[in-house]
C-alpha cells in the first residue's frame, strides 16, 4: 500500500470453481477436518496451507462451497481478533522493539507510523462490520491486546 509496486508474485487460484475429480474428501469431512485444526490453535491461513500441503485439497471453497473463516464462524470457533490485525500486532511490536534498540532510526518511526495507521483503518472497517466490538480500542502500550 505505501510503497511503489514491485509486481504480482505468489501462487494463483485454479481458474475453475469446481471442485477436482481426484479429491478423496467429501465436504463434511473437510469441515471436520477445519474444526479439529482450529481446537489445535492453527488460524485460517495455516489451515488453508496444511490442508492444500498435507491432505491435497487445493480449494475449500470449491468443495464445500464456504470459507474457512465461514465454516469457524458457523461452528463458532472463530478467533476474537482476526488475524490479519493480529499480523499487523505482531509487526508493530517488532517495530517498537527495534526502535527501541536503535533510537535514531527514523525509517522504522515512519514504518511505525505506517502499520499503526493501517491498525486504525483497519480496526474501524472490523467495528463497522460487527467483527471487532465497537469499543475495543487500539492501545500502543500493549501492542493492540487489550480491550475495555
Amino acid at each position: 500500500m505505501h510503497s511503489r509496486k514491485r509486481g504480482k508474485h505468489g501462487s494463483k487460484k485454479p481458474a475453475k470453481k469446481t471442485s477436482p475429480s481426484w479429491i478423496r474428501y467429501k465436504a463434511k469431512e473437510v469441515e471436520l477436518l477445519i474444526a479439529k485444526l482450529a481446537k489445535d490453535g492453527k488460524n485460517n491461513s495455516q489451515i488453508g496451507i496444511m490442508l492444500r500441503d498435507v491432505y491435497g485439497i487445493p480449494s475449500v471453497l470449491a468443495l464445500c462451497g464456504k470459507s474457512i473463516s465461514a465454516i469457524l464462524k458457523e461452528k463458532k470457533i472463530m478467533p476474537e481478533i482476526p488475524e490479519d490485525l493480529v499480523a499487523l500486532f505482531r509487526r508493530y511490536a517488532a517495530i517498537m522493539k527495534h526502535i527501541e534498540a536503535n533510537r535514531h532510526d527514523e525509517t522504522a518511526a515512519r514504518g511505525l507510523m505506517l502499520t499503526e495507521s493501517k491498525i486504525n483503518r483497519l480496526t474501524k472497517y472490523y467495528k463497522r462490520s460487527g467483527r471487532v466490538s465497537e469499543d475495543w480500542k487500539f492501545d500502543t502500550k500493549t501492542a493492540g491486546f487489550f480491550s475495555e
